[in-house]
């Protein structure tokens, strides 16, 4: 799938693993629709990169129908990015009492149904285009994390969803087959998110540390980079690739 000259959606595009990726898209003269809650944040990585901020809540049909509406009148879309999601930390039986449903369900609601939402979508305006030399029409591409593997304690939630995002990555590849669409499946391990950045010295340095090889955090641009190979290798579908340096969580 060539990068340059079609369109490519970037959801959490941001801060973090989206803004990484929506700047990889854009120096290969794409055009990138990037996708964010935050307006501040958004507006000044369209700015800088060249790209079109949208404001969108990806869990609301209306808002992200609009989104497409837009997008669509901008080219070819050839690509989907998954990368927003929330990561709480949230223990059943906590010193403050039993976990909320509240919370678990908003986990799922953000991180399994705002995928969905915008991978549906993707797929309809993917299927009624004509592919590329190599059959391809697009390919979507999601963001699950190592925790749907080895969740630790308290991520309850957060592994239930990114659960569901592996699980839904062959069978979604299978259906869309037929129209020539690709599907895959990025689980990132420790990586350099604002999140991570944002604990202290010391305890950045131990969960570096806690990695086999390279044993520090992964940086955002090595996950753009695994989005750049798998859009140019046509052979990759169906699968969930772990971007992790050989961890695997302890307990907690």
């Amino acid at each position: 799938m060539k990068i340059s000259g079609n369109v490519f959606i970037v959801t959490g595009g941001g801060s973090g693993l989206g803004e990484a990726t929506v700047r990889a898209l854009t120096q290969q003269d794409a055009t990138v629709v990037i996708v964010d809650r935050d307006v501040t944040n958004g507006q000044a990585v369209a700015r800088e990169t060249g790209g079109v901020f949208w404001k969108t809540d990806v869990a609301d049909e209306a808002n992200v129908k609009e989104m497409y509406a837009f997008a669509s009148g901008l080219g070819k879309l050839r690509g989907l990015v998954n990368c927003a999601g929330i990561a709480p930390a949230e223990k059943v039986l906590g010193k403050s009492g039993i976990h909320a449903l509240s919370s678990f369900m908003q986990t799922m609601q953000i991180n399994v149904g705002g995928t969905f939402n915008l991978l549906r979508f993707a797929a309809e305006i993917m299927a009624s285009q004509e592919p590329v030399e190599t059959g391809e029409r697009g390919i979507i591409i999601n963001t699950a994390s190592i925790a749907a593997f080895d969740g630790q304690i308290g991520q309850a939630a957060y592994a239930a969803s990114k659960g569901a995002i592996v699980s839904m990555t062959l069978p979604l590849a299978r259906e869309l087959a037929r129209f020539g669409i690709r599907v895959m499946t990025i689980a990132p391990g420790i990586m350099e998110t604002p999140m991570l950045l944002a604990m202290p010295p010391e305890v950045q340095r131990a969960l570096g540390d806690s990695v086999p090889f390279p044993p520090r955090m992964g940086k955002p641009d090595e996950f753009a980079g695994l989005v750049e190979y798998i859009l140019g290798n046509a052979y990759l579908n169906g699968d969930v690739i772990r971007l992790d340096g050989a961890i695997r969580m302890p307990p907690k």
